[in-house]
């Protein structure tokens, strides 16, 4: 099983990279997958996303995006919802790219009222590239960063006790 991460973030080495791998990480163990998966991290394609020449490395993240089985997409909060990086790089997508692939979408966010973003903006996003989204998405809020497993944990197994009941159906 092909597990990807994206993480929408422009900022290297961000909190919603950290979150994500923590997540990552939280549903190939509660789902007994061998590890987290691969990791898409857009900051280090954010040059590249907008020229009007290909990219090889752009194309190679692509190609991983539209190859994955279970898809966590992250990103940082931005004016309410997800940010224009992670918006770019999906827009890239063909139509119907991700049919196939059950998504995961999860938010970093200040504050609490934005907590619905996760679901009323990405995961239509995620859902009209072709994904299935059989779990809510998740809102981290920056107090909960500082204890992410009684974040994590729960929703992580949800999400492995959803794919198991996709698993037999």
């Amino acid at each position: 099983m092909r597990f990807v991460t994206i993480v929408g973030n422009p900022k290297p080495q961000s909190r919603t990279l950290t979150v994500a791998l923590q997540a990552a990480g939280a549903i190939g163990e509660a789902a007994g997958l061998a590890d987290g998966g691969q990791v898409i991290d857009l900051s280090g394609l954010a040059r590249r996303l907008l020229l009007p020449e290909p990219s090889a490395a752009v194309e190679d993240a692509l190609e991983l995006a539209m190859g994955a089985d279970l898809l966590l997409v992250a990103s940082p909060t931005y004016k309410g919802t997800y940010t224009g990086l992670l918006k770019v790089f999906l827009d890239r997508l063909p139509h119907q790219a991700l049919a196939g692939a059950v998504a995961f979408p999860l938010l970093v966010m200040r504050l609490p009222q934005h907590a619905l973003s996760v679901e009323v903006h990405l995961r239509p996003l995620l859902v009209e590239l072709g994904a299935t989204v059989p779990t809510p998405g998740l809102a981290v809020i920056e107090p909960d960063l500082g204890a992410l497993d009684e974040v994590l944990l729960p929703w992580a197994a949800r999400v492995a006790g959803d794919l198991s009941v996709m698993a037999t159906a």
